[in-house]
């Protein structure tokens, strides 16, 4: 019996975790960082909370005789990315990152591609004066400063009471989103201009869609780098390596 610990938070990784219980060989852990109030359980043993760094998680990956690891946190999830990484090295485990592939700039399609959420922050004031804020919440207050825009903000759960948050108005939902919702919501808040991380996936890419559709700027938070390690952009994938370490 291999013990599998499932870095998780997506939907890819709810998926995953699911198929993957399903092989008898294979015990499945799933790690969620908490963040969210009401996540989905992909399986029945879970694991909330940080690990408290990279030696955290080396000393769980042995506590917890963990024989395979595999990353399918979120693309922007980049510190826990690279502790797993150099984890799964100290403790001489196979290791693998799934990592979903990111949006691709289409024709029609008018980005402008930024490194950062506060380089996003800092270039809206040229030519935008309502936004469409679809970072998350953790990273509100690069845009609370900006008084001379109103913001849409879609988040999975509210901010917390004390939290900085820019003027307008907050929506909380979870995808996956159709692109006539997302169309709706563009026109009824008259939005100028999107703000989206790269996340990749279908999950939320109407709202791309929809802003090719209606002339809607889009601007794109390009993706952290990720460590070096092996690599796969599908679940099915993912479970031939899986099987391959049977």
């Amino acid at each position: 019996m291999k013990r599998l610990l499932i870095l998780g938070g997506t939907g890819d990784a709810t998926e995953l975790a699911s198929k993957a219980s399903m092989i008898k060989q294979i015990e499945v852990i799933t790690s969620l960082a908490g963040r969210t109030r009401n996540p989905l359980v992909p399986t029945r043993m879970v694991r909330f909370g940080g690990f408290g760094g990279e030696a955290g998680l080396v000393a769980y990956l042995r506590d917890a005789k963990i024989d395979l690891l595999i990353d399918a946190t979120h693309p922007f999830a980049a510190q826990i990315s690279w502790n797993a990484a150099t984890a799964a090295a100290s403790c001489n485990i196979p290791y693998l990152m799934f990592i979903r592939p990111a949006w691709k700039r289409v024709s029609g399609d008018e980005w402008i591609e930024v490194d950062s959420v506060e380089v996003a922050a800092s270039v809206l004031p040229e030519f935008a004066k309502r936004v469409f804020l679809t970072i998350g919440r953790q990273q509100l207050a690069a845009f609370a400063s900006l008084d001379s825009i109103w913001f849409l903000m879609r988040l999975i759960d509210p901010p917390a009471p004390d939290a900085l948050v820019p003027s307008g108005m907050i929506l909380c939902d979870r995808g996956p989103f159709a692109l006539e919702n997302e169309r709706r919501l563009l026109i009824k808040h008259q939005i100028d201009t999107l703000v989206s991380k790269n996340s990749g996936g279908d999950a939320t890419y109407a709202k791309i869609i929809a802003a090719r559709e209606l002339g809607v700027k889009v601007v794109m938070v390009k993706r952290p780098p990720t460590p070096p390690g092996e690599k796969v952009s599908d679940v099915e994938s993912t479970m031939q390596w899986l099987i391959n370490q049977l």
